[in-house]
């Protein structure tokens, strides 16, 4: 096998065990009996525009891994020289966000939403990773893509991973006023204790 097929390979591993892993809990969440699709208040919480480019960004994405699979020859072009030790120091990057991702869906459970909802009865998860870091799953996510630029070396991934943390990044604001009308004081005290993605010093 050749270096660049490994790599190949390295990237595949990656994306495989998200999938798994957000299947696995996605389906925790159906079992559950609650709704993983927004409902309209998530969608105007979040922004109509937001949204719609979350929705139209997930289709290209789609179609831009058809394309890295099939690998055309005109692909060649979008590829940057980087070390080989620092593509698999990615890799490293991308199972340890890995690792941090399984452990912070583990704590919020059933809890957990990919949109800007709250679950019936839902109570604030402090323990586990968010013992102190109030948003562990954006940091485990800003790894992931991080590792997958590294991994490919290539420029399309580069951009995915910076698109990817700015409108994180710019979710957050949204999310932690939710949250702060959720359970108000409790959840202001939470902030001033906690780190928004990486622990306080």
């Amino acid at each position: 096998m050749s270096t660049e097929s490994a790599f190949r390979v390295a990237f595949w591993v990656l994306l495989g065990l998200v999938l798994l892993m957000r299947g696995y809990f996605s389906f925790r969440v159906r079992q559950a009996n609650e709704r993983l699709m927004p409902d309209r208040a998530a969608i105007k919480r979040e922004g109509r525009g937001m949204f719609a480019g979350r929705v139209a960004g997930f289709f290209l994405l789609v179609a831009w891994l058809v394309l890295y699979g099939l690998n055309p020859p005109w692909m060649q072009a979008l590829i940057f020289p980087l070390p080989g030790w620092l593509r698999w120091a990615g890799f490293a990057l991308g199972l340890a966000s890995l690792g941090l991702w399984a452990w912070t869906q583990w704590a919020l459970g059933t809890a957990w939403s990919a949109q800007l909802q709250l679950r019936q009865e839902h109570h604030l998860v402090t323990s586990g990773p968010y013992s102190r870091v109030r948003h562990p799953l954006y940091t485990a996510m800003f790894g992931w893509v991080a590792s997958l630029a590294l991994v490919t070396a290539n420029w399309v991934f580069v951009g995915l991973a910076v698109v990817t943390i700015a409108a994180l990044v710019a979710r957050v604001p949204r999310e932690e006023r939710m949250m702060v009308e959720q359970f108000g004081d409790q959840y202001l005290e939470y902030m001033k204790k906690t780190g928004r993605f990486f622990p306080k010093p």
